[in-house]
């Protein structure tokens, strides 16, 4: 199975995450479980990787974060929770990403080209 690179995705991870938090907050160990879910297995997000943007994020105003327990196991965790400011940065990204997508799409060859 092809799994994506990481430097292809690295600018995506943000607009991933955001995604998760959006109707409810989450944990790290929750939310690294959801992509690769919702990615078939494409993709797994580094631990490094997740928490460094949870950092970015949170210094840009765009996710903040408080201490709660599991409610299955009632272990402590960080929770993070999308702002309004998340909420308007995630509309750009996913804006950028159309664009993106167009113009990668030129570069393509189909089958059979």
């Amino acid at each position: 199975m092809t799994r994506i690179s990481s430097d292809v995705i690295r600018g995506y991870n943000d607009t991933m995450i955001l995604y998760l938090l959006w109707d409810q907050p989450s944990y790290g160990y929750e939310i690294s479980k959801q992509i690769k879910a919702m990615s078939d297995e494409k993709y797994c997000i580094k631990e490094t990787t997740l928490y460094s943007a949870f950092t970015r994020m949170e210094k840009n105003g765009y996710i903040t974060s408080f201490d709660g327990n599991n409610p299955d196991t009632g272990k402590r965790r960080t929770y993070y929770r999308i702002t309004d400011a998340g909420r308007a940065y995630y509309h750009e990204k996913c804006a950028e990403w159309q664009l993106t997508k167009e113009v990668v799409e030129k570069f393509i060859k189909k089958q059979g080209e």
